[in-house]
């Protein structure tokens, strides 16, 4: 009879890389990771911690991002969108702090919205109407190439000789 082969169905199988911590980051985390203040509305990153077994995403949900629905005491509520066959699904889990880091992901939206305020405050004051919104690059300008006749040279396949003896 020959060996019969064990296939892992566990909650973690799978995850020996995907949980493993990088070197000199082994341990338990830092005060800092406790001190974060999140609000309802934040975008936050799942990124479990695999040093902390208490409120450990299911690994799918390692890596991304998502909007917190819910504070609680110890944990976050994280809305999170999933895709299962040809659409998505949005779901509502809860994560241990640890497992969970602020996201920076509209960061640029963020300066943005603060930048278009200022110009717009900027053009109130001066009694102008400005428009903020941002318009798409459009074709690049028409050029024109000149050749000189002298440097040009004509790549053509040299005729077919026969060989026939």
């Amino acid at each position: 009879m020959g060996k019969t082969r064990v296939i892992s169905k566990g909650y973690r199988h799978g995850t020996r890389d995907k949980y493993s911590k990088k070197y000199r980051t082994k341990g338990r985390p830092g005060i800092a990771r406790y001190l974060v203040n999140f609000k309802r509305g934040d975008y936050v990153d799942i990124v479990a911690d695999p040093s902390i077994q208490k409120g450990l995403p299911y690994s799918l949900y390692h890596g991304r991002t998502g909007i917190v629905f819910n504070v609680n005491l110890n944990a976050l509520g994280v809305e999170i969108t999933k895709i299962v066959g040809n659409r998505q699904l949005r779901k509502r889990i809860h994560v241990r702090i640890e497992h969970v880091r602020k996201s920076r992901c509209n960061e640029a939206f963020k300066k943005r919205v603060k930048e278009n305020d200022r110009k717009k405050q900027q053009a109130k004051a001066e009694g102008k109407t400005i428009s903020v919104k941002r318009q798409p690059e459009g074709p690049k300008e028409k050029k024109t190439v000149e050749a000189n006749p002298d440097e040009v040279e004509v790549l053509a396949p040299l005729p077919f000789v026969e060989n026939y003896f």
